[in-house]
């Protein structure tokens, strides 16, 4: 068996959160969990138990009434979690009320604020006023078009305290795409800043939320931050303006509304690049559950830790951040270019700030390495003990970079989950080993499988589709506008009936981890044969004149033939003797299958807002398909690159 690249010495075992929630268990629940893979079995067979303990052991702020922990837990939809439970999200995210740090924000100008837990609260209550002063209520919706500030936390707090429901997306969606989003969720108020800074420029928010108000009728007050510029700027043709600080009642306090169990909190979007983007709307309950058990037992945060997530309003991981609150731990909030004006910016805040657990996606470290940034020889790192990576998978390059350049004494925990389910199904553990290349472990709660085009099971090490059989507290309540749920089950259900299907391809490993070899959707299938792109990307990606790739199948000669597309660094050229290299490098490394027919240079990759590739749009454009939302990309003009390629027509 390989030897890890991590294991955490006794001492942190012994201290973690997972080993005194595994005593706890034990103690109240009279079994025997011995180790992880125990405790794991008792948390999927024993659901209701499980979520009981632990909103016990997480202290969750609720009226628990009578009845089961789960009704109709058979159903997988329909099954329903603590239905005679009352609480509020808002509530558990701010019981602690004191001076110390709540969040810290930093931007790439190098402006820094602080708020406290005492100063959130507050300004939580003010908020919380004026929305109601607005009509806002129970399920009513507010929308935010903002960067990554205080603000924003404070504006969704404000909302989920009275009951409504909050959805956001980050300032750099176009009109279009503003609109495929809150126009089909109709918000009563708006939030959002006079516009952000972005790789050294200042970007306009006002005009674009102007044309947006244009289109959104059922907007009756829009608030504005002053973030670019101050409260004496004209707010223009702005309708129902008002100025942050002029919004709500000072001295007001929160007053959190106990809604049930599975009353709606947030909406989130699909990436919407092969049509509308879906409104899935997600619980109170069951995102506070999920989001604690994943930060209390599979990340190990606790009150002193120093919390940072590079990330935009517009990713499920703000929402997952955010969340860290209920644990009284200070959240670090970042806003602007992770490589600006140099890549060393993040790292220098995260040594000046003692950030102790610091997450961002693959794509950011493989960013990172790419640009020969060591912030190991840059900076001290010695109050950080956790890595967090997600968004794509993280290639077992990734994590030899984390341990050599970054820090070697850190969890490095790639996690995977999905905007679909708001958390994790797959994540890192404070009590494991790590492995190149491997999550650790799949979360507590969730009953993973990988399984055929059938639906059976697959043994460990076989590559199939990730699924869940069996129900957790933070699947959807439904997708918004969608009364019968049809949308909603031919989504996730209709496939495989009875299992969640995630749509990620992915293999179980010896030691209990999980492989993600990429979505099952842009799976290549060269002669009948099923290869997950992200195979191929760990393997190209090692060479030092690509920056980045995206591959795709192309349908020829009633079969399908692999095209690899590169990103070049500058002054590289594609001649034979490096596509001989990139094929002999994947020949080498994989199987003769996974070697591409094609290679072509592109000057850019398309890719979401959030920074995933869009293998299927790209895929579509190659077949002379159409791509009907380009407005979810955050550089749609790359598709163009990808249309009528000679190279591509023999």
């Amino acid at each position: 068996m390989d030897k890890p690249l991590w294991r955490p010495d006794e001492e942190r075992v012994a201290a973690s959160n997972m080993a005194r929630f595994r005593a706890c268990v034990e103690a109240r629940q009279g079994v025997r969990v011995p180790d992880y893979a125990a405790l794991h079995r008792w948390s999927v067979e024993q659901p209701g138990e499980f979520w009981t303990e632990f909103a016990h052991f997480a202290d969750v702020r609720a009226d628990w009434g009578s009845g089961p922990p789960l009704v109709d837990g058979d159903r997988m939809p329909g099954a329903r979690w603590f239905p005679g439970a009352r609480l509020n999200f808002a509530e558990n995210l701010l019981h602690f009320r004191d001076d110390q740090p709540a969040l810290v924000f930093f931007n790439e100008r190098g402006s820094r604020r602080m708020l406290s837990y005492r100063q959130l609260h507050a300004e939580v209550g003010r908020i919380a006023a004026g929305l109601r002063d607005c009509g806002v209520g129970p399920g009513d919706r507010v929308a935010g078009f903002m960067p990554n500030l205080p603000e924003t936390v404070i504006a969704m707090l404000a909302t989920a305290s009275l009951g409504a429901i909050w959805s956001s997306c980050s300032p750099d969606f176009g009109i279009p795409g503003v609109l495929d989003r809150f126009g089909q969720i109709e918000p009563k108020v708006l939030f959002t800043a006079d516009g952000y800074f972005y790789a050294g420029k200042t970007l306009d928010s006002l005009g674009p939320i102007s044309g947006v108000l244009a289109q959104l009728p059922s907007v009756r007050r829009v608030v504005v931050v002053p973030y670019v510029g101050d409260a004496t700027r004209d707010t223009g043709a702005l309708r129902d303006a008002v100025w942050f600080e002029a919004f709500g009642q000072r001295g007001a306090k929160p007053g959190f509304a106990r809604l049930p169990f599975d009353h709606p909190l947030y909406v989130l979007y699909s990436s919407g690049t092969t049509g509308k983007p879906k409104c899935i709307v997600h619980g109170a309950g069951g995102t506070l559950l999920q989001h604690l058990k994943e930060h209390l037992l599979h990340t190990d945060l606790r009150r002193p830790d120093r919390l940072f997530y590079f990330t935009t309003c517009g990713w499920m991981m703000w929402n997952w951040l955010v969340s860290g609150l209920a644990t009284g731990a200070t959240l670090l909030l970042y806003e602007g270019s992770p490589f600006h004006p140099d890549p060393g910016v993040l790292w220098r805040m995260a040594a000046d700030e003692h950030v102790t657990i610091f997450g961002t996606s693959a794509k950011y470290l493989a960013s990172l390495e790419k640009s020969g940034y060591r912030p190991r020889q840059e900076v001290d790192l010695h109050a950080l003990r956790t890595v967090l990576s997600t968004g794509s998978p993280l290639a077992p390059e990734g994590f030899e970079f984390v341990y050599r350049d970054v820090k070697p004494e850190v969890l490095l925990a790639s996690i995977a989950g999905g905007t679909d389910i708001v958390s994790c199904f797959c994540l890192g553990n404070p009590t494991l080993p790590v492995y190149r290349g491997e999550i650790q472990c799949l979360g507590l709660g969730m009953d993973v499988s990988i399984v055929d085009a059938s639906g059976a099971p697959l043994p460990v090490g076989e590559k199939g589709e990730l699924c869940c059989a069996r129900p957790f507290p933070s699947m959807p309540l439904g997708f918004w506008n969608d009364p019968d749920g049809s949308r909603y089950r031919a989504a996730y259900f209709e496939r495989f009936p009875g299992l969640w299907h995630h749509g990620d391809y992915a293999a179980i490993t010896a030691h209990g981890g999980v492989v993600i070899h990429g979505r099952s959707d842009a799976v290549l299938n060269p002669g009948g044969v099923r290869i997950g792109t992200a195979e191929i990307y760990r393997q190209v990606e090692t060479l030092p004149e690509v920056l980045e790739s995206i591959c795709i199948g192309q349908d020829w000669d009633d079969d399908v033939r692999v095209v690899l597309f590169v990103r070049l660094r500058d002054g590289v050229e594609l001649d034979e003797a490096l596509q001989r290299r990139i094929r002999d490098t994947i020949r080498r490394n994989t199987t003769p299958r996974h070697v591409p027919a094609k290679i072509v240079r592109v000057a850019d990759i398309p890719r979401t807002l959030s920074g995933k590739i869009v293998e299927l749009a790209v895929r579509n454009v190659v077949q002379g398909l159409a791509v009907t939302n380009t407005d979810a990309l955050a550089n749609p003009q790359a598709l163009e690159l990808f249309r009528n390629l000679p190279e591509l027509a023999s």
